[in-house]
């Protein structure tokens, strides 16, 4: 993966490669296998090069990155831009998203989660007593925030990681005095506030129903495979589900939202707007999860 300041507008390369841009971020990539998959790699490169010579667009080749995915990654092969080695690593953060070559997103949890407590410090420095309605606005809007982006693409799977991230929320609701003393679950029902892991999944939805719906633009986003069947129970958007041989396949995006996204009612899916469909996923799980602890009481 290369990553530069590029200014420039459009560019297409055939058959060397492809080619992502977003502002002055360039992405060029491709599944390499063989020698000959370098070589061809390093031809797009040069291509690159030539084009951004041609309208006079200087490229920084100190800000250009290598970074190779995979669980074989090899080091071996030199990659140059303006006959500069391009420097390589496992770690690289692209639009706020720190990505590392096993894509376990470690790095990225980590940093948001000292982030986190840096805001949280913060609010605890400047605020001798906080009421409920104040913390949770203060939470929600300096804290939580920084989970929230771009949380499709990183949300982890591993039960270590999970743990790791929900123990800045479990720590930021001793903030307020009022509700120190409860447990964890009976701080979250006090203040309103679901599990980090919950609001993971709401956002996952989102994006699904966002996709199936054309709110995105089809050419950069995923392609689901619609469910043919008609007589299979549940609403008209139901997805497929292929077997996983790997848990990076397993939990990625497109793979781990389908069990839960065919589970949804019609009265959920069939929903005319984005906002209204938030309204309806909440007060379905919300129901839903009430049921399952009456239940279990």
């Amino acid at each position: 993966m290369l990553v530069g300041n590029s200014y420039f507008k459009f560019m297409h390369i055939l058959d060397i490669g492809k080619l992502y841009l977003f502002a002055d971020d360039a992405k060029l990539y491709k599944h390499v296998i063989t020698d000959d998959d370098h070589q061809v790699l390093q031809k797009g490169l040069n291509t690159f090069q030539e084009w951004s010579d041609r309208w006079l667009l200087r490229l920084n080749t100190n800000k250009c990155k290598i970074v190779f995915y995979g669980r074989d990654v090899n080091y071996e092969y030199k990659y140059y831009l303006s006959s500069t080695s391009l420097e390589s690593g496992d770690v690289i953060k692209d639009l706020g998203v720190v990505f590392d070559s096993k894509l376990s997103f470690v790095s990225h949890c980590k940093e948001k989660i000292n982030r986190t407590y840096s805001m949280l410090r913060v609010i605890k420095r400047n605020f001798m007593y906080l009421t409920e309605e104040a913390f949770v606005t203060l939470y929600k809007s300096l804290a939580r925030c920084h989970w929230e982006y771009a949380n499709s693409v990183w949300n982890p799977y591993r039960q270590g990681l999970i743990k790791d991230l929900e123990k800045v929320q479990m720590r930021a609701t001793k903030l307020v005095l009022a509700v120190k003393h409860l447990t964890y679950k009976e701080r979250l029902l006090r203040l309103k506030l679901p599990t980090l892991k919950c609001r993971r999944s709401r956002g996952d939805m989102i994006k699904v129903f966002k996709t199936l719906t054309g709110k995105y633009n089809t050419n950069v986003t995923f392609s689901f495979e619609k469910h043919q069947d008609c007589r299979t129970r549940g609403h008209n958007l139901k997805l497929v589900n292929h077997r996983c041989h790997y848990d990076l396949r397993k939990y990625f995006f497109c793979t781990r939202i389908i069990n839960t996204w065919n589970s949804l009612p019609e009265s959920v899916i069939s929903a005319s707007t984005t906002d209204s469909f938030k309204n309806k996923l909440d007060t379905f799980w919300a129901i839903k999860i009430f049921f399952i602890t009456t239940r279990l009481n």
